[in-house]
């Protein structure tokens, strides 16, 4: 295995499944006539497949392998993309955001579990946090570009908009074919529920045991959601707050870019200690929710900049030393379980937050 395109392969995989004509799909659902109702339903959906799902999507890729789980994320991308391009009613646009929650589900943790344990098999597991880092790099880099192209989206209409991202999902599925897989354990694919209740068993008797790795996952969990939801009504509250409409984008686009600068400066950190930044991150995104209530929207913005930089920072630290920690035999089942574990959070927040970023 050349570990230097196994790496490379990855992160051109991610940016394939990052950059999107679709990303503004609330928009897009909005043009088409639906109602915020039943947009707001369609997001339940998402997330209610993606729980369902997530753990398990995890012990498969563990038990079959992880580069099959990824290019099955990509066959779930591209039926879901078919899906919205035939859709003419709104049971077909849930069973598209259905299948696109599977696409996320089989790719969430395949990823960074093949990636940690290509590093571990070349001796390289140091440059992991590397790895994280340039991956949310990508991650914010295209979620901003998918912002700044919202416009055109809604121009050109949604079924091009989406019949873009079978293109896309193909082609990322043409870099993924190229990966090696990468297995610390031999598994018999005939004893296939034994294989499965094994991998699922012995990753909570991990946990079990290892207390902190529980204990990193919420915390790095609810920074995350914070930071999410905090984002995500930004959009809605910066029109409010005066915001001209020529600048959204911009502004929009700014607040991804402190992801960039938070994933990069924790590099720069390597030696402080995880509480310390733990905590520096969490104050600084309460510090973001506060210039969130100043009603200005330039402060506002710098808000969303400041969460996103502490988000990112704290996400990759956590990654790097929640690998170091799990076993390469249940790593994307555990990753899976840490998803899921933002989920629940997110559930729980998201009510709370829609009260409290409706008063100023």
């Amino acid at each position: 295995m050349n570990i230097k395109k196994q790496i490379e392969r990855l992160y051109a995989s991610s940016v394939l499944a990052q950059v999107s004509l679709s990303g503004a799909w609330v928009a897009i659902l909005s043009a088409r006539g639906f109602s915020l109702a039943q947009i707001g339903f369609a997001e339940t959906v998402f997330h209610i497949v993606s729980i369902l799902f997530e753990i398990p999507s995890g012990i498969l890729a563990d038990v079959f392998g992880r580069k099959k789980t990824l290019l099955l994320s990509c066959a779930m991308r591209i039926a879901g993309n078919v899906v919205m391009v035939m859709s003419n009613s709104f049971t077909m646009v849930c069973a598209s955001i259905a299948l696109h929650a599977l696409s996320y589900n089989f790719s969430s943790g395949s990823g960074d579990a093949l990636a940690y344990d290509s590093l571990k098999l070349a001796g390289k597991e140091s440059r992991f946090e590397k790895y994280v880092s340039n991956q949310l790099i990508i991650y914010r880099a295209c979620e901003g570009l998918s912002t700044l192209l919202a416009g055109f989206s809604l121009f050109i209409g949604y079924r091009l908009a989406y019949s873009s991202g079978i293109v896309l999902a193909i082609a990322q599925g043409a870099v993924l074919a190229g990966l090696c897989e990468v297995r610390f354990g031999e598994t018999n694919k005939i004893e296939f529920r034994k294989e499965v209740a094994k991998c699922f068993r012995e990753s909570f008797l991990f946990l079990k045991k290892e207390r902190k790795a529980m204990r990193l996952m919420f915390a790095n969990s609810f920074v995350g959601a914070l930071d999410i939801l905090l984002l995500f009504f930004l959009q809605a509250k910066l029109p409010m707050a005066g915001i001209p409409n020529w600048l959204l984008g911009a502004a929009l686009l700014f607040m991804q870019a402190g992801g960039i600068f938070g994933a990069k400066a924790i590099l720069k950190a390597g030696r402080a200690r995880y509480r310390a930044v733990f905590i520096a991150c969490l104050s600084a995104i309460m510090f973001a929710l506060a210039l969130e209530h100043t009603a200005l929207y330039p402060l506002m913005t710098l808000g969303g900049f400041i969460a996103a930089f502490a988000d990112d920072a704290l996400q990759a630290r956590t990654d790097a030393l929640l690998h170091e920690m799990f076993p390469s035999e249940q790593r994307a089942t555990l990753v899976s379980i840490e998803s899921f574990t933002f989920s629940v959070i997110m559930i729980v927040l998201s009510p709370l937050a829609g009260i409290f970023f409706a008063t100023w």
